[in-house]
């Protein structure tokens, strides 16, 4: 490929530059304010919910059905929207029952029945740090406000 002489590389650059950036806008969904506000509410619910941990399992079996349902109502909603496979990614990591997010957390008290509350207090910060990175995702996105 033949680059175009000097006097025109910047503007060359440059309009590389905005394809690049309108490409990658049309890769992610549109930011969603109901998505934004569930993620952060079920953050507080899980981290409320490990506080739990230090009690049998059993015991709090209903609770944790309510928290399940309800994040999988919210990872639903986020599996019908366009350009979403970062979000599907991240929640299907924090929710899988075999790694060390929220979902292996319940895993391993269904399994121990209780757990240690130093245990549960790394898990929370490693947890709340997932749930974090899901809400900055979504925050960061343009706004359809921004766009005009």
């Amino acid at each position: 490929m033949k680059f175009p002489a000097k006097p025109y590389l910047r503007q060359y650059l440059m309009a590389i530059a905005i394809v690049m950036l309108q490409w990658s806008c049309a890769l992610t969904a549109p930011y969603d304010q109901y998505v934004y506000a569930q993620t952060t509410s079920i953050k507080v619910d899980a981290l409320k919910l490990m506080d739990r941990a230090t009690k049998p399992f059993h015991a709090q079996a209903e609770t944790v059905e309510k928290f399940t349902d309800h994040w999988d109502k919210l990872y639903e909603y986020e599996l019908h929207r366009k350009k979403n496979g970062v979000r599907i990614e991240m929640w299907q990591l924090l929710r899988n029952p075999d790694k060390n997010l929220m979902g292996g957390f319940l895993q391993r008290w269904k399994k121990d029945t209780t757990l240690n509350p130093v245990f549960i207090g790394a898990a929370k910060i490693q947890a709340g740090k997932a749930f974090d990175q899901l809400s900055e995702l979504e925050s960061g996105k343009i706004k359809p406000k921004e766009l005009q």
